[in-house]
């Protein structure tokens, strides 16, 4: 594929991809490729495989005689995400603070500093974290893990990442005055003090709270 070739593919793509997360199609709406195609003025096949993009990432669906639709808001698939994070998550943790140098620590210092000065809200009364938020939360999450030193797992822990930001997104909505800054502010503290099994503990907390604020959100 040629660069002008997959330049409309990945603007499909990016485009899609924050309007599912910004909620501009609700859970389980139809991704109808022959509508979208009209939307953003791009042939059918680019359409399509900028969803077969979005279904790897665990942002839309395809079903069965439906077609690409937008995952439902079911707290039982966000518990399936969470229980997969809970368990990949802490162990990469616990290598990394065992593994972890100064540049390590440095890092981790520098990203929690980021994401304590960002709001996770553009404005009062928004629907959704922001992307700006988005960003260095997923930054910060990444670098405590980084020096775990195995790619594998960082590759995994990026796909359960993605698979879950929508969720996440909605987890938000449900539950917008949670204290970010603490659970964040406890977590670069216990790792900093390569206090190892206890960052363990507390980040399988941290997940745990986002699970259960989903399912309120969607029971």
């Amino acid at each position: 594929m040629t660069k002008t070739d997959g330049a409309p593919s990945v603007r499909a793509y990016g485009s899609l991809r924050r309007a599912i997360l910004h909620g501009d199609f609700h859970p389980g709406q139809s991704l109808k490729p022959n509508e979208l195609a009209v939307t953003h003025g791009v042939s059918l096949a680019v359409v399509r495989e900028a969803l077969l993009r979005l279904v790897g990432e665990g942002l839309a669906e395809r079903l069965p005689n439906r077609g690409f639709v937008v995952p439902e808001a079911d707290g039982a698939r966000w518990q399936v995400l969470a229980e997969a994070r809970a368990t990949v998550e802490p162990a990469m943790l616990r290598m990394a603070i065992h593994r972890g140098d100064l540049e390590w620590e440095a890092h981790v210092r520098a990203t929690h500093h980021r994401l304590a000065g960002t709001p996770p809200f553009d404005a009062a009364g928004a629907r959704f974290h922001s992307d700006e938020w988005a960003a260095v939360h997923h930054g910060f999450h990444r670098a405590l893990l980084e020096a775990c030193g195995n790619d594998i797992l960082l590759d995994t822990f990026e796909r359960l990442w993605t698979a879950s930001e929508l969720y996440r997104r909605w987890s938000g909505e449900s539950a917008p005055d949670r204290d970010h800054l603490a659970e964040h502010a406890e977590l670069e503290g216990l790792a900093l003090r390569r206090e190892g099994e206890r960052a363990a503990e507390v980040l399988v907390r941290h997940l745990s709270r986002t699970a259960a604020d989903l399912h309120q959100g969607t029971v």
